[in-house]
């Protein structure tokens, strides 16, 4: 293969004419003759013992051209795309074919690359990180969540059931004095209060005593997602068979003992608020970085191909659909359940799709312009790293992750890190900026 030329020719499009000798393209279209032939029938021959001469003569001499090309092709323009050091990018490719023969295979292909990205100030972007602070309310809303886990239902027969309460009934609703579907069910658990039923419905309930028959008169919401229902006037029979109560553990150092590896409140209490300060600490960096990619977003200067926004698109359609299969839920039933049509998905992930690519470019520009080289320490560490989280040997991971990927994704990390060194983070101070916010609103 020789690349014969390479010029711009638009906006992130390049063509290129590549030439293939003589000798190479003999060999592929020898190639192709010799996979075809099986089922080549020729006047005067078995099928499939026709000579190549007599097929070229019956046929015509560029018979096997085609499947010559195909074979030739994609490993040509792979070395040419190389050799040019462009960065394509999968997309449209505009092939001409210039001359093909016994001198050899001459094609030109036009293909997009990366934009050229020009990006300054990357260094010293300025951050606000949000305070970390747990306060007491904040331990003991933690522990009182890990309280409700541990209790237990109790059944209450002294009294009428109130809000809060587990309402075990039977019930049966009627329009106009029939039944309708959708509106029965037997010994179901309601919590009173919850707003689980339509408004009106839950208040009934309460005051009644276990044993009791009663009817709930309510009147179905004019938005009501049932329209034969909708704004329709309902009784319902209603026969309370249980009233159940939560009852929760006293928080004490038996509690403790049950619930952690500690044996008094005081440790447990203080092993709540690490944890939780540890999460809100984790939480303010993850604030400061968003805020850096934002940033890093904004610096991008840059005439992006839409293919690179299609391909981001593609990618993440993908890897919402294989997480949608491992929970049992395939692609379009999805788009079913929730109304959707793939345009709109497509279209949900766009926002998405442009940050990623856009945030790719900065940072693969930044690892440019740093000259920054991964060692081949910092490649086995990452190959490493991979091969423990799939669960493989790392001599598998690296036959189907290309070093020169992982290259480009050591060097991209690198690049984030240069620009969360120089950032100049600083403390939010939450009620000043609050203050702010009120004195602007008020002009």
């Amino acid at each position: 293969m020789a690349l014969k030329s390479s010029n711009k020719v638009d906006t992130n499009r390049y063509q290129l004419e590549v030439e293939i000798d003589g000798a190479s393209f003999e060999k592929a279209v020898d190639q192709a003759y010799r996979k075809q032939n099986k089922k080549i029938m020729i006047p005067g021959f078995r099928k499939g013992k026709a000579p190549r001469a007599f097929v070229e003569k019956y046929y015509g001499a560029e018979v096997f051209y085609e499947d010559a090309i195909n074979a030739l092709y994609p490993d040509a323009l792979e070395a040419a795309v190389n050799e040019a050091k462009l960065d394509m990018i999968e997309d449209k490719i505009d092939f001409d074919l210039v001359s093909a023969g016994k001198d050899g295979l001459v094609f030109k292909a036009t293909i997009t690359t990366k934009p050229e990205v020009q990006i300054e100030g990357y260094k010293g972007i300025e951050a606000k990180k949000a305070k970390v602070a747990v306060t007491d309310e904040a331990v003991d809303a933690e522990i009182a969540k890990v309280q409700d886990r541990n209790s237990r239902m109790v059944t209450v027969e002294d009294r009428a059931a109130q809000n809060d309460d587990i309402a075990v009934i039977d019930f049966e609703g009627f329009v106009d004095g029939v039944a309708f579907e959708g509106g029965k069910a037997e010994n179901f658990s309601l919590t009173l209060g919850s707003g689980q039923f339509i408004p009106g419905f839950e208040e009934q309930v309460v005051g009644h005593t276990t044993g009791e028959e009663f009817d709930v008169n309510v009147t179905f919401p004019e938005d009501y997602q049932a329209k034969e229902l909708a704004g329709k006037e309902a009784v319902f029979k209603i026969k309370l068979h249980e009233i159940k109560v939560k009852e929760l553990p006293e928080v004490d150092d038996d509690f403790v003992k049950d619930v952690s590896d500690f044996d008094t409140l005081d440790e447990y209490k203080a092993d709540v608020r690490k944890k939780l300060e540890d999460a809100a600490e984790a939480q303010a960096k993850d604030g400061v970085e968003n805020q850096l990619i934002d940033k890093l977003v904004e610096l991008v200067q840059a005439e992006i191909p839409e293919a690179m926004y299609t391909n981001r698109i593609n990618d993440d359609v993908r890897d919402f659909a294989y997480r949608l299969q491992s929970q049992g839920l395939n692609l379009n039933t999805y788009l079913q359940y929730t109304g959707m049509n793939m345009d709109g998905l497509r279209q949900s992930f766009r926002p998405q799709a442009e940050r990623q690519v856009k945030v790719r470019l900065a940072l693969e520009k930044i690892a440019e312009l740093e000259n920054i080289q991964p060692t081949d320490a910092d490649l086995e560490a990452e190959y490493e790293k991979l091969a423990k989280n799939y669960e493989l040997e790392v001599d598998k991971v690296k036959s189907f992750i290309p070093k020169e990927e992982l290259v480009k994704d050591i060097a991209v990390e690198k690049a984030i890190q240069v620009v969360r060194d120089t950032a100049v983070v600083t403390e939010a101070d939450e009620a000043k900026e609050a203050k702010a916010e009120e004195a602007k609103d008020a002009e």
